[in-house]
């Protein structure tokens, strides 16, 4: 039986901040609260659940995985994003698609994509 990505699990020093923050952003309830660790149901039948797990310091340097989502209106999303408190790093492209990194509440890179986009 090939492995399967059930789970993704993010470390932080305030589990109920960033829950929060994703439960808005993705528009999915928490499925399991044991305090500190905190899961999110998945937004859809086949992606992996959200897990973040509160630990006492704040993990040095750039994240080493980060999500990336594609979207019809890259723009319209990266404003709700910033609204629900996300910080927009950066924008980058490439030939038909254009994407904006942003950062969550804890400094988590992810990115915003939108195909056939033109900066």
């Amino acid at each position: 039986m090939p492995l399967t990505i059930d789970m993704i699990t993010i470390d932080t020093p305030d589990a109920r901040k960033l829950v929060e923050f994703w439960t808005a952003a993705l528009g999915t309830k928490i499925q399991n609260d044991w305090g500190e660790f905190i899961v999110l149901a998945p937004n859809s039948e086949t992606g992996p659940a959200l897990g973040f797990q509160q630990v006492p310091d704040a993990t040095p340097g750039k994240n080493r995985v980060h999500f990336d989502s594609h979207v019809p209106d890259r723009k319209a999303e990266v404003e709700r994003l910033v609204g629900l408190g996300a910080t927009e790093v950066a924008v980058h492209s490439v030939p038909g698609l254009v994407w904006s990194v942003l950062a969550d509440p804890d400094g988590n890179e992810f990115c915003v994509g939108q195909a056939g986009e033109e900066l």
